[in-house]
């Protein structure tokens, strides 16, 4: 076989396992939005994405883990886009909410243009239940470079917070954007009409809870024992 066709057909290999891991990655959100990690099988998947082979999942993506993984990062440089264009027109050291607003958006924006209907932030939420799986999400999350410079830059301009209050607000916050988005993406799937289901009004209304929770008073608090 000469050199150009043995390239054509490794091209030809490569789009192919690219497509295939396209579907299972479809189909993989789609199943564990509607039942749950835990009630889904690699068989399922793969039988969802139109694959004969029964171990076609493990074999494009290795364990369970490593599958979330790859649904986590599948729209990270698309959000990281998103965000950095954000933080290039914050004039520091800014409001808060424009830091807020770097953490939420590019989230909503990246739904908005998904279309309806979509899987990801209900997916997201299912993972959100298992504490292993909830980890690589935050992992995941932490480590885009785009986060970190909005998180740093919201912190700058609040007041010194506890370090138990930071946690708890932040775990709070993560809930609240977490399965607010979920529920978003369900009424706009089974077509609910109301002034927060639409993607723009649903990044207003968390931007403006996220404001209110970070820049309560807080309370004085027994000490444990």
């Amino acid at each position: 076989m000469s050199s150009s066709r043995t390239a054509q057909a490794a091209s030809g290999r490569a789009e192919r396992a690219h497509d295939t891991r396209e579907a299972i990655l479809d189909a993989a959100e789609r199943l564990f939005a509607e039942r749950g990690v835990g009630e889904v099988s690699n068989r399922q998947i793969g039988q969802a994405a139109g694959q004969a082979n029964n171990f076609a999942v493990g074999y494009h993506f290795g364990t369970k883990a490593d599958l979330v993984r790859a649904i986590v990062r599948r729209h990270t440089a698309v959000t990281e886009e998103r965000r950095l264009r954000m933080l290039a027109e914050i004039a520091e050291p800014g409001d808060p909410r424009d830091w807020i607003a770097c953490l939420v958006r590019p989230a909503t924006g990246q739904l908005d243009a998904l279309g309806v209907p979509s899987w990801r932030a209900r997916c997201l939420a299912q993972f959100d239940t298992v504490p292993a799986l909830r980890q690589i999400v935050v992992d995941e999350s932490v480590a885009a470079p785009s986060m970190g410079r909005a998180l740093e830059g919201m912190f700058r301009l609040l007041p010194d917070l506890p370090e138990e209050v930071h946690r708890e607000r932040g775990d709070m916050s993560r809930l609240l954007v977490v399965h607010t988005l979920a529920e978003r993406e369900r009424a706009l799937h089974e077509g609910e009409q109301g002034a927060r289901t639409g993607w723009e009004a649903t990044a207003i209304g968390l931007i403006d809870a996220l404001a209110g929770l970070w820049l309560a008073p807080v309370s004085a608090r027994a000490l444990p024992g």
